[in-house]
């Protein structure tokens, strides 16, 4: 079961880790036309935004993979999974799509709920 948590982990992980980066590195303009709801963001929002994910994804993967600070994992994923929740009432004001923050968010909360309980 621990294989499956790791392999789930790992995917969100490459999620958030993508997202981030390319939110925090991209400039805002440069989003607009894929992701509309940019549009409602500062610059300064989407930037933090964008770190927030990196971080959040790295905090879901080094803190059990070293070992240091294991509990920091459970940590990251539910922070990620409020951090989904805030884009998903984004998403419903602007009426987008609020599908894919939705299934993230349950995705990092059943992570957090497999490192507290399995980890």
């Amino acid at each position: 079961m621990i294989i499956a948590l790791w392999i789930v982990t790992a995917l969100l992980a490459l999620v958030f880790l993508a997202s981030g980066f390319m939110k925090s590195t991209t400039p805002r303009e440069k989003l607009l036309p894929r992701m509309a709801y940019m549009e409602d963001l500062s610059d300064g929002q989407a930037r933090v935004v964008g770190v927030l994910e990196f971080l959040g994804a790295l905090g879901l993967v080094l803190p059990a993979a070293t070992g240091i600070l294991p509990w920091l994992t459970p940590v990251a994923a539910f922070a990620l999974a409020l951090t989904m929740g805030v884009a998903t009432g984004l998403h419903v004001r602007r009426r987008e799509s609020f599908v894919p923050s939705v299934v993230l968010g349950v995705v990092a909360l059943a992570v957090g709920i497999g490192w507290v309980l399995l980890g």
